[in-house]
């Protein structure tokens, strides 16, 4: 299993990406604060990750306890089997939420666009119905759509 990116939990700490990026945190915050193991079995003497968490909520732009965070997961992931599922399952969808690279540049350009514009990134399922465009302006010979004397 791949640790948690360190990059990952400083965005999620620090509030990035709105609503997902909340929801994200949550549900690593609720993790992490499951029982170790099974019923019945003894916890190992290993972080359950819930300190670091505090910690580093506490102070969201900290890669040195971001690093502890990331360290932490991994090291109960390797002592408990059902962590570490859960671990993976919360890793995929936290994948949503990308640290760093989510500048979004738009360009819309080269003359009159005829239908919906959507600017933003990672649009999935997304589907709009537009009207046929317009027909193009029908000029005579020696005529252009430019010309002020049509």
């Amino acid at each position: 299993m791949d640790p948690v990116s360190v990059g990952l939990l400083v965005a999620l700490a620090g509030g990035v990406a709105g609503e997902v990026g909340r929801q994200a945190w949550a549900g690593l915050g609720a993790l992490v604060r499951r029982p170790f193991g099974r019923g019945g079995e003894r916890a190992p003497a290993v972080s359950s990750g819930e300190a670091e968490l505090t910690r580093l909520a506490a102070d969201p732009e900290d890669q040195a306890r971001a690093q502890a965070l990331s360290t932490a997961l991994a090291v109960r992931a390797a002592v408990d089997e059902d962590f570490r599922v859960l671990l993976a399952v919360w890793q995929e969808q936290a994948a949503s939420v990308r640290a760093g690279g989510g500048a979004v540049t738009n360009v819309v350009s080269g003359g009159t666009q005829n239908g919906p514009v959507l600017q933003g990134r990672d649009f999935t399922h997304t589907s709009f119905t537009a009207a046929a465009a317009p027909p193009a302006p029908s000029g005579g010979a020696g005529h252009s759509a430019a010309d002020p004397t049509r």
